[in-house]
């Protein structure tokens, strides 16, 4: 019985990353915990020994020898000649061991061990989890893909230092297929229910997972000469990142490039091709909604609202460049409010109805002095146009978010 006890208990320890020692410490108590509900006039007599290095298990009463002639009161005590039998050493006033026979419990001491050590068990494995996964929330992290489920659900399983977690379909990317046993990037997006059984929510469509990758594989980015500014992203088609440099000699956008694309490559394949446009982050309004909307060219920016948070502009661009700028379904003018924080109304240079020329809007109200094309690199793969299947559009006004 001991022997089938201990390796039941590694066993438990493996499959819960749990240590021997500590699991032995959960059972002995809830074992106590029973054993003072079936011997319930013997609680402070009671003692329980696992030993996995002798495969010693076993619970006993430590009994009180008494004289022959004097009656027992309950199961603390024992008349010197039944502990003779049982320990020729016995003395009166000494104490001599009654072992416990486990099977002899009842149903309910049984249960209430079962179910301690079920509920001790679901703690250290909240513990363990919260250890390892607290100081990573927000981060990203390398998992192995163990299993993806057939079908529409899609559920993929990963694994990373022995605990599963789940990658549910809407946070993959759009159109990317992963292989089992292939590393997989995933950004831990949170830790819900702490208190009881933590879930991570990890996600490949969040936009800060961009970021966490220019983070691994951008030095300069490491140790603070780079810094990102703000991130958009549509996952599966394109992602604006704005990044400002904190030393003058140092470009920022070439150093999110790396030699020979080496860098952006590595983040364009990781991400399944996704397009990625580094805009030069500025830090006068005007200047930054213009690059953002990269690659069209910008003729003028006009802030026509900042109060309460409801931030508001205009954006004139020559009218050949008025599809580019609002983008296939409108994506670049999206990405660009989002990265920017600013409802963007993009008009074109000369109005189709008129012929009004709309740069001539109220000098008053500042604007770019000069006709401007956001410095810009947009990555993404050779084989695809950056603007492939551009839709012709009338003027839209753009929000911030949706």
């Amino acid at each position: 019985m001991n022997k089938g006890f201990f390796e039941a208990l590694e066993l438990l320890g493996d499959e819960n990353s749990v240590e021997t020692e500590v699991l032995i410490e959960k059972i002995k108590s809830a074992m106590l915990k029973a054993a003072r509900k079936a011997y319930p006039h013997s609680e402070e007599n009671i003692n329980v020994v696992i030993d996995p290095v002798t495969k010693r298990f076993n619970m006993y009463i430590l009994q009180e020898v008494i004289e022959d002639d004097v009656p027992c009161i309950d199961e603390n005590e024992v008349n010197l000649s039944e502990a003779l039998t049982r320990d020729p050493k016995a003395y009166i006033g000494g104490t001599i061991p009654l072992e416990i026979d486990v099977a002899k419990f009842g149903r309910a001491a049984a249960l209430t061990a079962k179910q301690s050590i079920k509920g001790d068990i679901r703690e250290i494995n909240r513990e363990h989890t919260l250890a390892m996964f607290e100081d990573k929330e927000h981060t990203c992290i390398t998992a192995m893909v163990t299993q993806i489920e057939p079908g529409s659900k899609g559920t993929v399983t990963v694994m990373y230092q022995g605990t599963e977690l789940y990658l549910f379909k809407n946070e993959l990317i759009p159109g990317e297929e992963l292989h089992e046993g292939k590393p997989v990037k995933v950004y831990i997006s949170g830790i819900v229910n702490k208190t009881k059984k933590p879930i991570i929510k990890i996600s490949r469509a969040h936009k800060d997972l961009v970021k966490c990758l220019f983070e691994f594989d951008v030095p300069e980015i490491q140790d603070g000469t780079v810094e990102i500014k703000a991130v958009s992203r549509e996952a599966g088609a394109r992602t604006k990142i704005a990044v400002a440099s904190n030393d003058p000699n140092v470009d920022a956008v070439g150093a999110c490039i790396g030699p020979k694309r080496a860098r952006i490559s590595g983040i364009v394949n990781e991400l399944n091709g996704e397009k990625i446009d580094i805009i030069p982050y500025s830090d006068k309004t005007e200047d930054f909604i213009a690059r953002s909307l990269a690659p069209a060219e910008v003729l003028k920016t006009i802030i026509t609202c900042r109060d309460f948070g409801a931030c508001t502009c205009v954006v004139v661009v020559p009218n050949s460049q008025l599809s580019l700028a609002i983008g296939n379904r409108g994506q670049n003018a999206k990405l660009a409010a989002k990265l920017t924080g600013y409802k963007i109304d993009i008009k074109p240079e000369f109005s189709n109805l008129t012929g009004e020329r709309a740069a001539e809007l109220d000098d008053s109200v500042q604007s770019v002095p000069e006709p401007q094309k956001a410095k810009v690199a947009e990555v993404a793969d050779d084989s695809v146009d950056c603007e492939d299947n551009v839709e012709t559009a009338e003027p839209v006004e753009t929000p911030a978010e949706e």
